[in-house]
Order: structure tokens, then sequence, then C-alpha cells
């Protein structure tokens, strides 16, 4: 069974989609600073597309083959974040809005987890104080 023309509408709008969006989109390239720092950026990818046609009217034999459609699509490429790897440790950095409340709390909880091991292990590696002998 031959292929119909709206089929091939399709596959090359998909084709073209699939060359504008691919996983590099989405998690960009990674960015190295001079003192060692790697910069992964972070995108939101949303995309449309519709394609649709129709075939003339049969009655007339010269127009029986003919086909008229169209297709489009739309792509919509955000930033969102930064992924920042520093000596072995991650760290996200939001760009978005960071207003709710419990948006700023998830944000921020990494870099108090962060703190606070550092702290234990400050108090685990300070040498008890002797007592004082009278």
């Amino acid at each position: 069974m031959a292929e119909h023309p709206i089929q091939g509408l399709m596959n090359v709008t998909m084709e073209k989609i699939h060359q504008m969006v691919d996983s590099n989109t989405i998690i960009g390239k990674p960015i190295t600073t001079e003192d060692g720092i790697t910069i992964l950026p972070v995108s939101k990818v949303s995309f449309g597309f519709a394609s649709g046609g129709t075939d003339f009217d049969g009655k007339n034999a010269a127009n029986k083959d003919l086909f008229g459609g169209g297709s489009g699509a739309g792509v919509n490429i955000q930033p969102v974040a930064f992924l920042v790897i520093k000596d072995g440790c991650v760290r996200t950095i939001q760009l978005s809005d960071t207003s709710n409340t419990i948006d700023r709390a998830l944000t921020m909880l990494p870099e108090l987890v962060d703190k606070l091991a550092a702290l234990i292990k400050r108090d685990e590696k300070a040498p008890e104080a002797a007592p004082a002998e009278k």
C-alpha cells in the first residue's frame, strides 16, 4: 500500500523536531572553568506539532491524484537550572522564581545538609578539653 502524502508531512515534521531537540538540549554540554568547576545547564523543553491535509474532489479525473496539506511545529526551550560540580560535590542553582516558600526550602536544603555535615565533622575533630586540676 502506497504511503499517503500526509504521512510524508508528519515524518518530515518529526525529523525536524528531532534535529532541534535532543538530550543535549535538556542537559546541556558541560562547561569547565579554569579552576576545575564543571557547570551543566538544565532546560525545560516543550514542543507541539500539527499537520493536516485534504484530497481534492475525485469527480474530475484531472484532480484524482491532487492533495493539499501542511504541517508546522513549535519548540520552546527554557533554562531552569544549573548543576555545579566542584570537588566531587554537586550543587543545583535554580533559575526559577523562588517566591514560593516550599521551592525556596527545597533549593536551600542541600546547602543546609552540607553545612550541618561540616559542623558535625568539625565537632568530632575538636579535642575534648581536659578538666583543670586544682
